[in-house]
């Protein structure tokens, strides 16, 4: 047969298959592996799909390309073996407190190796020991449990183009971490948790709150209510055995019930909020053509992005507070009235598809007198293990509802957990208010494509939108703005590709199809209910005339953001001590500098000050500051900025430093002593550059002085030290340092002449000397 491959014995048609492995799970072969996902590139590490190709020998599927006449075998002895002996090798390295792990039972490395018969391991354990990143709020990190399969590396660097993981050092040392090591909320991490969702094992997992959920819930003293989110209810059955899509809004209020919530509520009522104010505040910047385009402000991991790499942005983002912040402000403000409980006393929980949603609520903007409007966040996942852990059984539970005000929601506020949701719904608004009682739908931003862009005529005049997915493509879009490609009048963007259905909390599926149900279950849902225009929701606009009156409504509904272009902890010191020192040394590390050779330039620099003996006058800090990064790298040196600094630049810089250095003052002079020979008069090449700024330069005269300097100090050492026992020797020496310590000085230094070939001699006395004492 033309066009087509044979799998085990079976014909399989070519069909614009992107590899051997997508064609071999065409023919219904699950094969096993870690790296392989097909929104980021190939990166073929854990070779656990490793196929024997006839002619060619074992091909690793996710590589090989698909081709006409292949004869493939997915399932000999030769592989077996190889697969059994890979995850053997894993499992060794692993960290095997599988118990209490929080992926337990959702592990693919557990799943694989019961798939593959493993149930002994030759191989000695050698794990690692490595300290939970508990930093974030989002994420938790414990490094223990990585595998090296680099899914989260690609999936942050491809998708989100953040890039806070990569992998450090070589061969068996070799482990993915962050930069210079620091936690996930020390650094740029939005906490989007793409990175949860293609992590195979425990490394990666969302920041759990369940533990002070279920506190809070056994409080007596305090009044809980839960809010659940959209996407929520599409994707929470898929954990116990339903397909993606199926609606489990009835039973998950049911579960919520059980577990001991006094009140269960739905987000998208806050969601109809945030439609009519994101409306408004959008109708308004149109009509006065200032401030466009109208970035929407929903999703916290994209809010979170534009703080860091593009500030300049944030008036373009809507000052509305997202579904969740805008609930949680009103429960606090209306519910402690009508249920006579205190504020403090009042917790509202959220269930949510996103990780990022648990930074948001600590939010200090999004509090009230140090009592946060949401005190938790639980994501899909954990509301599925805390039903599992009450013994509920999800599938034989009766059907519930929301409690009243905040259960009601029209379908302009459920479509938001998928992308495009929120162009439609603010468009659905628009139409309305501008076009009195328009029923239209806007069916141009439904899909999974990552950039959906169209053009609307709406009131008389055409308006330009685009719904943006993956923070990559957001990246894209504004870079083209700046560049003056596109002119938009709304942007949507979510973090993750295809909208909150997608969130860092959802279930992980490998079926490619998961995300189009999940969206596909939220529209059939709106076509379900009764309105499908936020502003008509008749407990909106009770509250609206009720409580939101005399500017209330912008006090509760609307918020404020920062600029988040620096690193939470500020600049760092990478070299010498904390202390003024006469030559303050500045880079900056941001990822545009670091693309233009910072990295390169700051191993010159550090190198070039050992070699001149700079470093005890010399304070080298970094920072991630990008306001200069286009011109990249940024080199300060005693607070003069150096914009696209060479090493040639920034040795001219200092060199011109040095020369209005002090001279030391007669009282750092040591004295002469009574009771043996005058100290060896020393003059090093930091004096005599500060006396001559051009002679320092000369590679030979610097050997010459250095390699007379230390033969002085040896001379003299042996001299003062003849004949004595090491309890003899005095604690100090000439210069007044400890003796230990001078040795190990001038050990630096003829290390750093060794380098450039230089003083080997002198290094070599050296180290006879040391032996000898």
């Amino acid at each position: 047969m033309k066009n087509t491959a044979v799998i085990d014995r079976i014909p399989v048609a070519l069909e614009g298959e992107r590899n051997l492995l997508e064609l071999i799970r065409k023919a219904g072969v699950e094969l096993p592996t870690f790296c392989y996902h097909s929104e980021i590139s190939v990166y073929g590490a854990c070779r656990m799909c490793m196929v024997d190709v006839e002619g060619r020998g074992l091909v690793p599927a996710c590589s090989t390309r698909a081709e006409e006449g292949m004869v493939v075998r997915t399932n000999t002895s030769e592989v077996r073996d190889l697969r059994k002996m890979i995850i053997e090798l894993m499992l060794a390295a692993h960290d095997d407190d599988c118990t209490v792990c929080p992926k337990s039972g959702d592990c693919r490395l557990q799943s694989i190796a019961r798939q593959l018969g493993v149930t002994s391991n030759r191989f000695k354990p050698m794990r690692r020991t490595a300290e939970k990143d508990e930093t974030s709020d989002c994420v938790l990190r414990d490094p223990s449990k990585c595998i090296l399969c680099g899914d989260c590396v690609r999936v942050c660097e491809e998708i989100q183009s953040v890039g806070a993981l990569d992998f450090v050092y070589r061969g068996a040392k070799a482990q993915v971490s962050t930069c210079y090591n620091r936690g996930l909320g020390q650094i740029e991490c939005v906490g989007c948790g793409q990175c949860v969702k293609v992590c195979p094992v425990g490394a990666l997992t969302p920041k759990s709150d369940i533990r002070a959920v279920w506190d809070a819930l056994f409080d007596a003293s305090k009044t809980v209510v839960v809010q659940i989110a959209p996407a929520v209810r599409v994707a929470l059955g898929e954990y116990f055995g339903k397909s993606p899509g199926w609606f489990s809004m009835g039973r998950v209020i049911s579960a919520l019930r059980r577990m001991g919530f006094d009140r269960v509520y739905d987000t998208c009522f806050g969601a109809d909020f945030t439609v009519v104010e994101e409306g408004r505040e959008f109708l308004g910047r149109l009509e006065g053509g200032e401030r466009l385009p109208l970035f929407t402000s929903c999703c916290p991991a994209w809010v979170k992005f534009t703080e860091q790499y593009y500030p300049d942005f944030l008036d373009n983002l809507s000052t509305c507070r997202s579904p969740q912040a805008m609930f949680g402000a009103l429960c606090k403000d209306i519910l402690p009235g009508e249920l006579g409980v205190a504020r403090e006393d009042l917790v509202v929980v959220t269930v949510s598809p996103c990780t990022a949603k648990k930074f948001e609520a600590r939010r200090p903007a999004l509090a009230e007198g140090g009592v946060p409007d949401v005190d938790f966040v639980i994501t899909t996942s954990e509301l599925a293990l805390m039903i599992k852990e009450c013994g509920i059984d999800f599938a034989r539970l009766e059907l519930g509802s929301f409690d009243m005000p905040f259960g009601f929601a029209t379908g302009g506020s459920v479509i938001f957990g998928s992308s495009g949701g929120v162009s439609e719904a603010v468009l659905r608004f628009a139409a309305d208010s501008l076009e009195k009682g328009s029923s239209r739908e806007f069916r141009q931003f439904r899909g999974q494509e990552g950039v959906k862009t169209a053009e609307i005529d709406l009131g008389g005049r055409t308006l330009r939108l685009a719904a943006v997915s993956g923070l990559a493509n957001a990246r894209r879009l504004i870079d083209g703005l700046r560049r003056g490609e596109g002119d938009y009048d709304l942007v949507e963007v979510m973090a993750c590709p295809g909208g909150c259905v997608n969130g860092g909390g959802q279930p992980i599926t490998l079926d490619r199809d998961a995300v189009r149900e999940r969206a596909r279950g939220l529209y059939d849902n709106d076509k379900m209910l009764q309105f499908h225009v936020s502003s008509q929701n008749p407990y909106l606009q009770q509250i609206y005339s009720e409580k939101l009156g005399g500017g209330k409504a912008h006090e509760l509904l609307h918020t404020g953001f920062e600029n988040r272009r620096r690193i939470d902890q500020g600049d760092f010191i990478l070299g010498g001590s904390q202390g003024m020192k006469p030559l303050s040394l500045e880079i900056c590390f941001g990822t545009s500098c670091y693309l233009r050779g910072a990295q390169t330039l700051y191993k010159e620099l550090m190198d070039f000050i050992r070699t001149n003996g700079l470093e005890d006058r010399t304070q080298f800090k970094a920072n991630f500051c990008g306001k200069h990064c286009r011109k990249g790298p940024v080199l300060t040196v005693n607070g003069k900025m150096i914009e696209g600094c060479t090493l040639e630049a920034a040795t001219g810089q200092i060199s011109s430093a040095m020369q209005l250095w002090p001279k030391l003052p007669d009282s750092r002079r040591r004295p002469r002593r009574k009771d043996g020979p005058p100290p060896v008069k020393r003059r090093t090449a930091a004096r005599a550059a500060r006396n001559s700024p051009d002679i320092w330069k000369s590679k030979v005269w610097m050997s010459k002085v250095w390699k007379s300097e230390v033969q002085r100090v040896l001379k003299s050492e042996r001299l003062k030290h003849h004949g004595r026992k090491p309890e003899q020797l005095p604690q100090r020496t000439a210069e007044g340092l400890p003796v230990s310590n001078f040795g190990d000085s001038l050990s630096r230094t003829a290390d750093s002449f060794r380098k450039r070939q230089l003083g080997f001699r002198a290094k070599k006395q050296l180290m006879s000397w040391m032996t000898g004492m």
